[in-house]
């Protein structure tokens, strides 16, 4: 069992291992040790805090199967290097991710015997004599609390190499010479996630047969090869070694040879004493068996040796089996202690409002009424398919057990493990789907191997409700269709040894065969799912390859590509930073900076409930990440995001919402610090309209901006509403201080434009005009004005004069004071005139200029100083 093994298959495989480790080092406990299995063990715990790893991964519906080299070969009789077995399945569409030997790195690590143990005065160690084959006995110091004279066990002689390539050497302990190392399962490299509890804090017993001298490899299979899948949804079949079986015995064109269960089963028939009732549709079957005379113990070295390698804990024999049928057949699987039981029958329901269960971790879980739960009398034993009840688990007093194997619905399954974070293997099966032939197969084949490891009785009969069906999916091809879609020239006996290869039925001609499907591959049921098959094991690496045959056309953008990237250049030219956020958000944040909420679209299965509505604003998404960087000391932000936004203007469970194009960013802190050169200069209000400004300068469009107060995220008096020729298409403002606090941010200052809307006012490009010869003049005008009227008024009353040679428009000085009068402020601006035609006249620049200040004493009452 390796590192490897035994931690990445908790971790989703979005970064490697080292990667997480350095950078998360810092947040160690101080005093651990520097040895690899140490430092992976305190990231373990930490990582387990994260949900993140596991959300993301579990939303590609992606995991991953460990396969022991070992137990695939005594299922397929085949002699191949186990690289080159990996090679081939990845090739024919089950990917590996690698191989590895939980013995790399490891070296003259042999079995010892110790001879003899004494104490050390004063501390916890013990001085031991140790029989590792040689004519000389070794004396090693060892400190583990389970050492003791007659056992067997690992000792890492001087020049051997142990977990993160440590070298042991001859050293003094207490001044005792110590000539080795007794290892730990630790301390060769494997999780103390899958190490049995029993040799957690001390080290390994070997089993009793052992012969002092050789490498201990053997022993523990640690010589073994472990390939890791990588399953995807699409092939759950692969989640079991009957499924991996089959896909490298159709690759080799080898025989599966499984083997038998024989089971003896009692006079006394188990629904005498047990019965089973199903009041849900979530749960189509559920089977039980019966076992008396049971004896706890631990498993046998070879079952806790496959256990470790596949990355599972062993625990007790009973327990062990329930694991090893999950890997064997793909059957989730649980035992409970029948005398705990306060009634004889068992009811699959779903949860009821208040209802809740100390699961087998210890914790009290309140359920929901989408759980799905197995009862006794009432009373939840178990959540089914996800993790059993604490007070019918199996114990080492236990001497009667049920058996459980069953059908749950995968996504009740998916729901309730998202919900209380207990992601296992047996719920991600359920939630890919299991194979229905073989249910009860596995339930029979667990009470054989109880029987046969726990000296068991088997109460005769199963003990069911509900039905399963088994039968064969059929599906119709024909080789023309074959070979029309491949591009191949298949013969039908090609065809034909395809699905004997892959162990399904076929009958037909090449005009028409029909295909029977076993069950256990539930993933197949229509015609182009055998065209994947017959090119897989026939062999992508054999499909012809060809040019298209149309003739190929320019691409070009969009207008909405084209759109996207103007708006992209312009962001990081005014220094934005692009970021990304995710489109589902809480129903409060999803319309926080809507100026007409719409209804929401809510996920009918969210995986949390911070992402289970569509978001209406890109804003508050954006806030979030500022708020991330604020509380790790970054001040100076400017983000943008060009994404998407949801609008349902229907019912949410009967339409689709409309998506709209959307860019928003945020600014935050100082737009230029303080240096030798310049003055720090703080983000407000007019460098954020800027920017908006500067945009729609770049696409041709002009722009109105009028005061509001309706979005209350935003500050009431430094929010202006956007539009052009009289359509919304955004907003500019501050953020509301309110909202700012909530957020945990300093000032901020946002906006949001409506791609969508600002596309459909686009025009045609202009056609080149040429630059005119002749000169512009400009004339200052100052205003005496009623102080709550808005530049944007001013502006509207010149452009309502109707001046065409007027081409520029500058507000260069407000004054406001006593000397005016109350109530009244002064504006000047700089208007400037130009003819492309012709030099303007004194004359013709003053009838402009007097139309201009009609327009503004009519309009606005102004008073031209």
């Amino acid at each position: 069992m390796s590192l490897k093994s035994g931690f990445q298959r908790q971790i989703p495989k979005i970064w490697p291992v080292e990667f997480l480790s350095d950078r998360i080092e810092k947040g160690i406990e101080p005093g651990l040790k520097t040895r690899k299995k140490d430092r992976f063990a305190s990231i373990h715990r930490m990582l387990e805090q994260i949900s993140y790893f596991s959300v993301v991964f579990d939303a590609l519906g992606i995991l991953n199967m460990l396969v022991s080299y070992k137990w695939l070969k005594e299922l397929v009789d085949i002699d191949v290097a186990s690289a080159e077995l990996a090679e081939k399945m990845s090739t024919t569409g089950i990917e590996v991710e690698g191989v590895t030997s939980p013995a790399d790195g490891l070296s003259k690590i042999v079995v010892g015997e110790v001879v003899s143990c004494e104490d050390i005065p004063d501390t916890h160690l013990h001085v031991c004599q140790v029989n590792v084959g040689e004519e000389e006995n070794r004396q090693i110091v060892c400190g583990a609390p389970n050492i003791r004279a007659g056992i067997k066990v690992m000792v890492a002689l001087p020049g051997a190499r142990i977990a993160d390539n440590y070298k042991i050497k001859k050293g003094k302990i207490r001044g005792l010479e110590s000539l080795g190392m007794i290892c730990s399962l630790g301390e060769l490299g494997i999780s103390d996630s899958v190490v049995p509890k029993e040799f957690a804090d001390g080290i390994q017993i070997l089993p009793e047969e052992a012969v002092p001298g050789e490498e201990v490899f053997s022993y523990l299979d640690l010589d073994d090869e472990i390939i890791e899948l990588s399953i995807t949804p699409n092939r759950a079949d692969a989640l079991s070694m009957r499924g991996v079986a089959h896909e490298v015995a159709a690759i080799y064109d080898k025989s599966v040879q499984f083997k038998d269960f024989p089971l003896v089963e009692d006079e006394k028939q188990a629904a005498d004493s047990l019965s089973v009732a199903l009041e849900t549709e979530k749960a189509p079957y559920y089977a039980a068996r019966i076992l008396e005379n049971v004896t706890i113990a631990p498993s046998p070295q070879w079952l806790q040796n496959l256990l470790m390698n596949e990355g599972i804990r062993p625990i007790n024999n009973v327990v062990d089996v329930t694991n090893y049928i999950l890997l064997y057949f793909g059957q989730p699987m649980h035992a409970f202690d029948l005398d705990t039981f306060e009634g004889d029958q068992i009811v699959v329901r779903e949860a009821r409002a208040g209802e809740k269960l100390v699961t087998l971790d210890g914790e009290e879980r309140e359920l929901e009424v989408s759980d799905l739960v197995i009862t006794v009398a009432d009373k939840p034993v178990a959540l089914a398919g996800v993790m059993g009840g604490q007070a019918t688990e199996i114990s080492g007093k236990s001497t009667r057990v049920v058996l459980e194997a069953a059908v749950f619905d995968g996504k009740s399954i998916r729901k309730t493990s998202g919900r209380l974070n207990l992601r296992s293997e047996s719920s991600s099966r359920f939630e890919k789907g299991i194979n229905l032939a073989t249910v009860n197969e596995a339930l029979d084949a667990a009470a054989s191997m109880i029987a046969d490891l726990a000296g068991a009785t088997v109460r005769a009969g199963i003990v069911s409700a509900g039905s399963l069906d088994i039968s064969d999916v059929e599906v119709v091809s024909s080789l023309a269709d074959v070979n029309r879609v491949l591009g191949t020239d298949l013969l039908y006996t090609d065809i034909v040894d395809v699905f004997r290869r892959l162990g399904f039925g076929l009958s037909g001609s090449a005009e028409q065969f029909t295909v029977s499907v076993p069950r256990r591959r539930w993933d197949i049921s229509i015609e182009a799912d055998l065209y994947e098959e017959i090119a897989r094991i026939y062999g992508y690496d054999k499909l012809p390859a060809s040019l298209p045959k149309d003739d190929g056309t320019a691409g070009e953008l969009t207008a909405t590509q084209q759109l996207r990237r103007q708006v992209r250049t312009l962001a990081e030219g005014a220094g934005l930073t692009e970021i990304i956020t995710y489109a589902l958000t809480t129903p409060e944040k999803a319309v926080e900076f809507t100026l007409n909420p719409s209804n929401l679209t809510e996920l009918m299965w969210p995986m949390t409930v911070e992402r289970s509505v569509l978001r209406q604003n890109m804003v508050s998404g954006i806030l979030d990440s500022l708020a991330y960087n604020v509380a790790r000391k970054n001040k100076n932000l400017a983000l943008y995001e060009i994404g998407k936004v949801f609008e349902q203007t229907g019912n949410p469970k009967e339409e689709l919402p409309n998506e709209i194009n959307s860019f928003a960013f945020a600014f935050t802190g100082l737009v230029n610090e303080k240096d030798f050169q310049t003055q720090p200069v703080a983000v407000d209000f007019f460098y954020a309209k800027g920017v908006v400004e500067a945009l729609f300068a770049k696409l041709g469009l002009t722009a109105e901006y009028a005061a509001s107060s309706q979005i209350k995220s935003l500050h009431p008096g430094r929010t202006a509403l956007i539009s052009i020729n009289g359509q919304p298409v955004g907003f500019v403002g501050q953020v509301h201080p309110a909202t700012a606090k909530a957020y945990d941010i300093p000032e901020t200052y946002v906006a949001e434009l409506n791609l969508s809307a600002i596309e459909e006012q686009l025009q045609p490009a202009q056609p080149f005009t040429e630059i005119t010869k002749f000169p512009a003049v400009s004339r200052d005008v100052a205003l005496l004005l009623k102080a709550e009227i808005t530049h944007q008024e001013v502006l509207d009353a010149i452009l309502a004069a109707g001046v065409k040679r007027l081409t520029d428009i500058k507000l260069f000085d407000i004054f406001s004071g006593d000397k005016l009068g109350v109530g009244l402020k002064s504006m000047a601006y700089s208007l400037t005139f130009q003819n492309p035609e012709a030099s303007l006249t004194d004359e013709e620049v003053a009838k402009y200029m007097e139309k201009i200040e009609k327009s503004l004493t009519e309009k606005l009452g102004a008073e031209v100083r």
